[in-house]
């Protein structure tokens, strides 16, 4: 019977405004502005500094722009979806609650479980894109030399069949560390946390406008022909299948809007605040992407940004007209790659903070400190198994699995609004998604569509991790879960 269960709105207002069991024990100081460039911190970093040039080089080639055209359209579906719900449900929990007050128990333990790849392994991927980083500037710029065995991942996956082997290093250490110093400072305050992502937030978006428009006198035209180069025969490299395929791919970089929507509990107009943040984050930061892949598959034929720093050799391909560009580039990368993970390890112990409050997991998830007011148990947690994820994996499998694990919440979320709005038509709605059913359906069917274009290797890695999940559920979330336990002493 628990497994449908659902979860009233009026007892999730309550605890979105303290009265309910529990209450609220987080810090409500974020306004609009905090949640918007916590979105852009989120979202400028490893889709414009890392996976642009890998998807253009397997993928699509020039035609990487069309890829974020059709992402960022699912995302704008997907992300008015999100808004509805944030303004109507504040609390911490994101896409999780929202399908706990809609679908079911069932069902909103699969999202929790499918945003851990989301949140988790997306802290884990952006931490290999900022370790290759900051290699090749010691490298490039100081002429100093790590070690390849301590700056690189120790397994690997086969392109076609998706079987993993070894490389011969032994850890990637530098991603581990960015994961351990912002895990800390996570735990020390929500707002001292957000103020230094605010500065990194300015210096990355003024240095993408930089490469934007100097980056624009260098451009060779020549190198967007062909703009979608002809299919291999294999579906997914090249021609229109690879734009879908590409699109999949570099879908992981829009995810940050979602995850203000995790914050929601520390914002101090959520109802107001949210929408903004997520739809103002989106729209800026989608120009931006169109932008840059459009300069940085003119500046270098779209075959040699195969890298994991694909900015910086776009650059160096425009010869010394550029070179004093070079430098603040690779901070601003360094630096916008590290906001990234801050923000996802900002959002994962929020889920499991609002999972183990519904008894789904253990009550150490949602320990909360009594001085600093954050789920540092959970931080903690998430911020161990993170660095671990980022020492071992390399950054290709890492972002597929995180793509396909936010356009399976994405597409739970959308047909969420259906439901509710047809379920319960008079609910208070601060925010109303326009134009439904059509907008949810269009979410719903873009983000499908993107997500069959991943490879088979990775459909197989989501599978394997969602009946991971259901095995857990069964063997303790049912068990501990308080609706369900609420249900059985009624009867």
């Amino acid at each position: 019977m628990g497994l449908w269960s659902k979860k009233n709105i009026d007892v999730l207002m309550k605890e979105a405004d303290g009265s309910g069991e529990g209450g609220v024990t987080l810090v409500r100081s974020l306004g609009a502005l905090n949640l918007t460039l916590l979105g852009i911190g989120a979202i400028i970093g490893a889709g414009i500094f890392v996976l642009t040039g890998t998807a253009a080089a397997q993928y699509a080639g020039p035609g990487i722009v069309l890829s974020f055209v059709l992402a960022g359209l699912g995302c704008l579906f997907a992300g008015l979806c999100y808004a509805e719900f944030a303004s109507m449900i504040p609390i911490a929990g994101s896409a999780y609650t929202y399908g706990y007050a809609t679908l079911g128990e069932l069902v909103a333990w699969i999202i929790g479980w499918d945003l851990i790849l989301e949140y988790l392994f997306a802290a884990s991927t952006v931490s290999v894109g900022w370790a290759a980083n900051v290699v090749a500037f010691f490298k490039d710029t100081l002429g100093v030399e790590f070690p390849a065995a301590l700056t690189n991942a120790p397994l690997q996956a086969d392109k076609v069949t998706g079987a993993i082997s070894t490389t011969g290093a032994i850890i990637n250490l530098p991603a581990m560390l960015l994961v351990g110093a912002l895990t800390t400072m996570l735990v020390l305050g929500i707002q001292e946390s957000a103020r230094l992502n605010n500065v990194i937030v300015f210096v990355k978006v003024a240095i993408v406008f930089l490469v934007i428009g100097f980056g624009f006198m260098y451009v060779t035209p020549s190198n967007w022909e062909p703009f979608i180069p002809p299919n291999t025969g294999t579906f997914g490299e090249f021609g229109y299948s690879g734009i879908v395929r590409a699109a999949g791919v570099i879908f992981f970089a829009y995810i940050g809007f979602d995850a203000v929507s995790t914050a929601a509990q520390e914002a101090k107009n959520p109802q107001r605040d949210l929408p903004i943040g997520i739809l103002a984050s989106l729209a800026v930061c989608t120009v931006l992407y169109i932008l840059m892949a459009l300069v940085m598959t003119g500046m270098v034929n779209y075959k040699d940004l195969n890298v994991a720093n694909p900015v910086y050799v776009a650059l160096a391909a425009a010869g010394p007209g550029l070179a004093w560009l070079k430098v603040l580039v690779a901070i601003g990368t360094i630096a916008g790659l590290a906001s990234v993970v801050l923000v996802m390890l900002l959002a994962q112990p929020r889920i499991f903070l609002a999972m183990s409050r519904d008894g789904l997991l253990p009550p150490l998830f949602g320990k909360v400190h009594p001085r600093f007011k954050t789920p540092w148990v959970g931080t903690i947690i998430t911020g161990t198994v993170a660095a671990v994820v980022a020492g071992l994996f390399p950054i290709d499998i890492l972002g597929e699995l995180v793509s396909i694990g936010t356009l399976l919440a994405f597409v739970i979320v959308s047909t969420g609004v259906l439901v509710l709005r047809y379920r319960s038509p008079n609910l208070h709605r601060p925010f109303r998604t326009p134009l439904v059913p059509l907008v949810p359906i269009l979410a719903v069917l873009i983000c499908g569509y993107m997500m069959s274009g991943l490879p088979l290797g990775t459909w197989i890695r989501l599978l394997i991790w969602l009946a991971l999940g259901l095995a857990v559920y069964f063997l303790y979330g049912k068990e501990h879960s308080k609706i369900g336990r609420a249900e059985a002493a009624r009867r």
